[in-house]
C-alpha cells in the first residue's frame, strides 16, 4: 500500500509539471506533496512494526517476582556448604 502513495506522488508530480494550468498544479502538487507524507509514514511505521517485539512474550511482574524467587532459591540451593565425604 505504501508503494501505490509513492506512485500516486510521482504521477501528480509529473502532471503538475506538464499542465499549463495554475490551478491544476496547484492541486496536484497538493496532491503530490500528501502522497509523499503518506508513503513515508506508511514506509516508517511498516519498519517500526518489523523490529518490534512480540507484545505476548513480555513477562507480567508476577511471573517475573516468581522466577526471580526461583533463581534465589538455585542460587542458595548452590552455595550451601558441602557435605563432608562418608568413611
Amino acid at each position: 500500500m505504501a508503494w501505490l502513495f509513492l506512485l500516486l506522488g510521482l504521477v501528480a508530480m509529473v502532471v503538475a509539471m506538464k499542465t499549463t494550468s495554475m490551478l491544476l498544479m496547484v492541486v496536484c502538487l497538493l496532491a503530490a506533496l500528501v502522497l509523499l507524507v503518506l508513503w513515508a509514514y506508511n514506509w516508517y511505521a511498516s519498519r517500526v512494526v518489523s523490529v518490534s517485539r512480540d507484545e505476548s512474550l513480555m513477562l507480567d511482574p508476577e511471573e517475573l517476582r516468581r522466577l526471580r524467587e526461583q533463581a534465589q532459591a538455585r542460587k542458595l540451593a548452590g552455595q550451601a556448604p558441602p557435605e563432608p565425604p562418608a568413611g
